[in-house]
């Protein structure tokens, strides 16, 4: 009971996951993309929402992970869970070598040593066609049962339930992270870094872990979109990526787990609509709401909440 009290807010957002799996069985494989959205956007808000850093480059390990992934298949590892492992692991590991030019920098520098890792990594990709596929992509590559058992089939029904219990995993994970001690560290760094250590926290310790920690999780994310999809891209690794999970991140509520997972949500959502409306003009439309969020929602869905339920509580 104390662990289900820990992820209270979560529960709502389990229970409309699973209703819109009965609401919506069409539309199954994008509902598992908006559950690898809210993964990345979890990993990412990680680092921006609790520690303060804002990358411009989050995306090479959301691509790392979806390469390592479709390799590993290709290879013979068709085991999903091993291929996620392997995808955490080599992600993590690019992200650790990372943090000493992270840690040590200021928001400016971090802003552009990100940035051109996520620029190196993509044009990396691109050159080494005989192990991407370059611009074309990476679709040669197996996918096993889940655990030797749940086929992936052509609806997505086990698309949606993998996607769905990894979201959960990490939501669990991160909230307990966050609620921690060294959740609690990474707070007073984003407040005040200069104070810190004079309660005995490393700054640079802290940081390196919540880093590394990130990188592995956007990897975990690139792994499931890359094993439900079928598909690796260049895509994956490139700058609009990167972007959009700082959108969703604003547009849930910078810091909010709950939040978060809504505001990936509401982004894809609105994403595929636009595109399905538009083909040649929503990134206009998502420009106009964008900005309109700014001013109707500036602290994101989870300050709308929290004001809602402010507003009820005085009212009652």
């Amino acid at each position: 009971m104390k662990g289900i009290s820990n992820i209270g807010p979560g529960v709502p957002l389990l229970l409309a996951a699973l209703a819109s799996y009965l609401l919506f069985p069409d539309y199954l494989l994008l509902l598992s993309s908006l559950f690898v959205l809210a993964i990345f956007a979890l990993a990412y808000d990680l680092l921006q929402g609790h520690a303060g850093i804002v990358s411009l480059g989050h995306a090479a390990f959301f691509g790392l992970g979806a390469y390592t992934a479709a390799i590993l298949g290709r290879a013979g590892i068709t085991e999903p869970v091993a291929g996620l492992a392997g995808a955490m692991l080599v992600s993590a590991a690019a992200a650790f070598c990372v943090t000493p030019i992270v840690v040590r920098g200021n928001d400016f520098t971090r802003l552009l040593v990100t940035l051109g890792m996520g620029f190196l990594l993509y044009e990396a990709a691109n050159s080494a066609r005989w192990l991407t596929g370059g611009a074309d992509g990476f679709p040669d590559f197996t996918i096993g049962p889940v655990l030797g058992v749940f086929a992936f089939d052509f609806l997505g029904k086990t698309a949606f339930f993998y996607a769905l219990c990894v979201l959960v995993i990490v939501f669990v994970f991160l909230k307990r992270v966050t609620e921690s001690p060294f959740g609690l560290a990474l707070k007073g760094i984003r407040e005040n870094s200069r104070r810190m250590p004079a309660i005995g926290a490393s700054v640079g310790r802290h940081l390196a872990l919540a880093y590394t920690m990130s990188g592995a999780i956007a990897g975990l994310a690139g792994a499931v979109l890359a094993q439900t999809s079928h598909f690796a891209s260049l895509d994956m690794l490139g700058f609009d990526r990167s972007a959009e999970v700082m959108m969703m991140t604003t547009i849930g509520g910078s810091g909010s787990i709950p939040g978060v997972v809504m505001g990936a949500a509401a982004f894809g959502f609105m994403k595929d609509y636009l595109s399905t409306v538009s083909p040649k003009y929503w990134h206009l439309g998502i420009g106009i709401v964008l900005m309109l969020s700014v001013f109707v929602i500036p602290n994101g869905i989870a300050g709308l909440a929290a004001g809602l339920r402010r507003r009820l509580g005085r009212s009652s």
